[in-house]
């Protein structure tokens, strides 16, 4: 009998390099062709192009399930349809999870969900950022209740990361059943047009109700799930998605005991005599308030999110001489820029993430009211407004408020005013702050005086005069106290971004608590 050679040591790498490579093709070549075809990228492309070139250290790629029902007994999966590893982005470590369509549809098991959640666990060790790219058919099957409980590890960490480490999502591909409730649970959802994301598909709907409907209406880029605000950013393709990612991570800290990146800025703090012709002076013409917020950031570079979803209010980052700020804002030019549940979430959601990642607030106020009706009264609107009332008032964070118009009721209130906690109140010149405008005051306030005039729609006139000139002005607030200063519109970025060096050492001790009970 003739004994085999013994496997030298070259024999032993060249295997190695041998596995390697099978491994990295994933479902393999055809598979990945197919992937081609449809505008996707591949797994580990995906990864390459998010992180920086050369910095990614895959964790797991030997990984195999242990399943053995239903076929699995012995079937290759090639590192169980997901890629794991950290990297970094912009010299900053990240952690990350890409699922492989080309294996088993990116279908979810117990060492596919592991191996999320196992880096996921690293994320919350060494601090550092979360992304975890969704491209996956849903739990797998084959695998039963293993594979429900790996999910339930996954939820389980995106909560434990919450407020300690951003985390992000990209939807680049299907994203469905229960494993769309990770995405939910993250800070930042972004999806791709030709990606879909849904709890239950098509046949389910059809069994059930007997609708008809397709993939696209239930999952893609403008269906509910981007109107509904469970998208926050879409993107064309892969790498539009990719590069957004890269944006939002540039202006978010590592964790929440660091401070966000601060880029270098050698701009001038110099009046914008332009600034004041943006914002009309009659409280009935609307604008754009993206406008002012592109004049008040540096390199008029906003990232806003969510613009879709509550269009009514505007969100999303800027910088101030390098600092990252988070901007909350009513635009005028949808629903009089007046609060409803939908704003009221978006805007609370937001708040939120900022101060739980200690980026400094900025709030621009233009606010008829909370939007009134039988509908938004139906739906909650005490209950969701009172949401942010609470984020405001809980977060510790630089604020500072700009009032540009209307400052109305208790949607004043709401918008980050004095009495909740606003660290630097300044108002236009244009400002009305008031319980209501000018015109529903003066039927309450002198209905009696109207009703006995001779000419009542004169004295009304002049009355609605007297209110305005009386309340619905800054100067009055100004003179509580309630606002700091008044100042020109062309002055706003110099007197913000020096509100902001200024408070960037704040410091604010809160009761001892486990946590307060916000009003969801």
């Amino acid at each position: 009998m003739e004994i085999p050679e013994k496997k030298t040591i070259g024999d032993k790498i060249a295997e190695l390099e041998a596995k390697r490579a099978e491994l990295e093709l994933g479902g393999g070549k055809e598979r990945i062709e197919r992937q081609h075809a449809s505008g996707k990228l591949s797994a580990r492309e995906r990864v390459e192009r998010l992180v920086d070139r050369g910095s990614f250290e895959e964790i797991g790629l030997f990984c195999r399930h242990r399943a053995t029902y239903f076929g699995m007994a012995g079937k290759e999966l090639p590192s169980d349809g997901v890629v794991t590893g950290c990297a970094t982005i912009d010299g900053r470590l990240v952690h990350l999870a890409s699922q492989d369509f080309t294996v088993a549809g990116g279908a979810a098991g117990e060492t596919h969900c592991n191996k999320v959640a196992d880096m996921m666990a690293m994320s919350l060790k060494t601090g550092s950022p979360f992304l975890f790219i969704n491209d996956s058919g849903g739990a797998r099957v084959q695998e039963g209740i293993d594979s429900l409980a790996g999910y339930a590890r996954v939820f389980y960490h995106n909560v434990m990361l919450s407020g300690t480490v951003p985390q992000i999502s990209l939807i680049c591909g299907p994203c469905a059943g229960g494993a769309a409730y990770s995405p939910a649970l993250t800070d930042f959802v972004i999806q791709t047009e030709p990606a879909r994301m849904f709890i239950t598909g098509p046949q389910v709907i059809k069994q059930v109700t007997g609708e008809e409907v397709s993939a696209e209406e239930l999952g893609g880029p403008h269906s509910q799930m981007h109107y509904s605000g469970v998208v926050h950013l879409i993107a064309r393709n892969d790498d539009e998605a990719i590069e957004l990612a890269r944006r939002l991570l540039s202006f978010l800290p590592s964790n929440n005991l660091e401070d966000p990146p601060r880029q270098a800025y050698s701009g001038r703090l110099k009046a914008d005599s332009e600034m004041n012709q943006v914002v009309p002076v009659d409280p009935k013409v609307a604008y754009d308030v993206r406008d002012v917020i592109v004049r008040v950031v540096d390199n008029e570079d906003f990232l806003e999110i969510q613009p879709a979803f509550a269009a009514n209010l505007v969100i999303g980052f800027g910088r101030l001489q390098g600092r990252p700020v988070g901007i909350v804002a009513n635009q005028p030019c949808v629903l009089a820029g007046a609060l409803d549940i939908d704003a009221s979430d978006k805007s609370a959601r937001f708040v939120r993430f900022c101060n739980a990642f200690n980026i400094p607030l900025l709030t621009f106020v233009d606010v008829p009211g909370f939007l009134p009706g039988v509908e938004q009264e139906r739906g909650g609107i005490i209950r969701h407004g009172a949401k942010l009332l609470f984020a405001y008032s809980a977060a510790t964070v630089p604020k500072i408020t700009v009032v540009l118009r209307k400052a109305y009721g208790g949607a004043y209130i709401a918008m980050c005013s004095k009495g909740l906690g606003a660290d630097r109140v300044v108002a236009w010149p244009t400002a009305e702050i008031a319980v209501m405008g000018a015109e529903g005051a003066a039927e309450i306030v002198f209905r009696r005086e109207i009703d006995a005039a001779e000419d009542q729609v004169a004295r009304r006139g002049e009355l609605v005069d007297e209110y305005r000139e009386t309340f619905s002005n800054p100067y009055v607030a100004a003179g509580r106290r309630l606002v700091d200063d008044i100042i020109e519109p062309a002055e706003t970025r110099r007197v913000v971004a020096r509100a902001l060096e200024s408070l960037h050492s704040k410091r604010e001790l809160r009761p001892q608590k486990k946590h307060g009970l916000i009003p969801l």
